[in-house]
C-alpha cells in the first residue's frame, strides 16, 4: 500500500482542505483512499492560539457516523437470526409500550414517527425542545450522564410525527431504541455487541462506544464550544465531554484509518450477506436514506456514493464510499461551535468541493 502524505501528490486535496480552514474551521484531517492508493494530510491547527497541525491518525467523535455502526450490527443480529427486521420492536423491547406497528427496520430508517429526544423542527417553523445540547446551559452540564432509557421516554412524551411507516424523518431516538434492542436480546452491553460483531472482526483498535466516558485518547484535535454570558461571548474547549446526552445516536470515537476500514469493509460485503447489504443500501424515496446511511448522487454525472455524516460539539466527521467500498473519503473537522450553526453554510459548501474532488472524474482533456 502507498501513502502519499504530501500536497505535492495530489495538490487539489491539499488545496480544498486548506479551503476549508480558511473558510472558519480550526482545523482538518483527510483520508483519501482509492483501493491501495491513499493520500492523507491535514490543514489547520490542532488547538486554538498554538501552531500545531491536526494529527493526520487523530481520534475524534464522529457524531451520527455512530449510527451507520449501530445498523451494521442489528443487522449482523439480523443475520444471525436473532432479530428480525420487520418484527415489531414492542416485540422485543415490551417496556416502553411502543406503538406495535414499529418495526426494526423503521428505527433504523427513520420511519418510525418517533419523536426526535433532541428536539423536533416542524414544516410550519415550529421547533419542540428535547434535552439539552446547545448553549450555555448545555457547556456547564456537559459532563451530566442520561441513562438511554430516559431518553426514550422523554421522547415518548411527545407526540408522535406521523403514523408508522407513512413519512420519513430522521431522529435520534430510533438509534438510541436500537441499542436498547440490541442489549435487550443478548443480555449484553452495546459496547460489547460492537466489540464482538463490528470493531474486532474489522480489527478497528482505534474505535471505541465510550458511553459516558469523558475521555478521548491521544492524539486528537481540540473542539470548542461558544456562548454569550453576560453580553460577551465565551469560547470554551469542550472536548472532553460526557456523550451519554445523545447516546448511541452519536457517541462513539474512530479516527479516519477505522471510518474507511469499517465503510470499504461493509460495503465490500465483509459483515453482513449480500441481501442485507441490498437492504441497508434502498434508499427511501424521500430522504434518500437505507438503514444507517444515505444514498446519494454526487456530481453532474450523478455518481452514486454511500455516506453519513456526524456533527458534535465541534467536530465533524465526514463518511463517504463508492457503493463497492473501493474509493473512500473519511475527514474529520473541528471548529468552534455554537447555538446559531454560524458555520453549516461553509460546512455544506466544504463538502461539496470535497466530493467533487474525490468522487467526480476529471473531464476529458481534447
Amino acid at each position: 500500500m502507498s501513502v502519499t502524505p504530501t500536497a505535492q501528490d495530489r495538490p487539489e486535496l491539499q488545496a480544498a482542505i486548506q479551503r476549508i480552514v480558511d473558510s472558519g474551521f480550526i482545523g482538518a484531517q483527510l483520508r483519501v483512499q482509492d483501493r491501495e492508493e491513499v493520500w492523507v494530510g491535514n490543514a489547520g491547527v490542532c488547538r486554538l492560539g498554538e501552531d500545531e497541525k491536526p494529527p493526520t491518525d487523530g481520534r475524534f467523535r464522529i457524531g451520527s457516523n455512530t449510527k451507520t455502526f449501530v445498523a451494521a450490527l442489528v443487522l449482523r443480529l439480523v443475520a444471525e437470526g436473532t432479530l428480525a427486521l420487520d418484527h415489531p420492536v414492542t416485540g422485543y423491547l415490551p417496556g416502553f409500550e411502543l406503538d406495535p406497528r414499529i418495526t426494526v427496520r423503521m428505527l433504523l430508517q427513520h420511519t418510525s414517527g418517533v419523536f426526535n429526544f433532541t428536539g423536533e423542527y416542524y414544516p410550519d417553523g415550529t421547533f419542540v425542545p428535547g434535552v439539552v445540547w446547545a448553549g450555555q446551559e448545555w457547556v456547564d452540564n456537559r459532563f451530566k450522564t442520561y441513562r438511554p432509557q430516559d431518553l426514550v421516554r422523554l421522547a415518548l412524551s411527545k407526540p408522535a410525527r406521523f403514523e408508522p411507516g407513512t413519512d420519513w424523518s430522521y431522529s435520534n431516538t430510533n438509534y438510541v431504541l436500537a441499542r436498547l434492542l440490541v442489549e435487550e436480546v443478548t443480555g449484553r452491553p452495546l459496547a460489547e455487541e460492537m466489540r464482538r460483531l463490528v470493531l474486532d472482526p474489522l480489527g478497528l483498535a482505534d474505535t471505541v462506544v465510550p458511553t459516558t466516558e469523558t475521555e478521548i485518547a491521544e492524539p486528537h484535535a481540540h473542539t470548542y464550544y461558544r456562548y454569550e454570558e453576560a453580553g460577551r461571548q465565551k469560547t470554551v474547549d469542550v472536548t472532553l465531554q460526557n456523550p451519554s446526552w445523545i447516546s448511541s445516536g452519536g457517541d462513539m470515537i474512530s479516527t479516519t484509518q477505522d471510518l474507511h476500514t469499517f465503510i470499504s469493509a461493509l460495503l465490500s460485503g465483509q459483515l453482513l450477506p449480500a441481501p442485507l447489504l441490498a437492504e441497508m443500501c434502498t434508499p427511501h424515496p424521500k430522504a434518500g436514506y437505507g438503514l444507517g446511511v444515505f444514498v446519494q448522487p454526487v456530481g453532474p454525472d450523478g455518481v452514486t456514493v454511500i455516506t453519513h455524516n456526524g456533527g458534535i460539539a465541534g467536530n465533524a466527521a465526514l463518511m463517504y464510499s463508492t457503493p463497492d467500498g473501493s474509493k473512500t473519503l473519511t475527514a474529520s473537522l473541528t471548529y468552534v461551535d455554537d447555538a446559531t450553526m454560524s458555520l453549516a453554510a461553509a460546512f455544506q459548501q466544504a463538502t461539496q468541493t470535497l466530493l467533487a474532488t474525490v468522487f467526480t472524474p476529471p473531464t476529458p482533456t481534447p
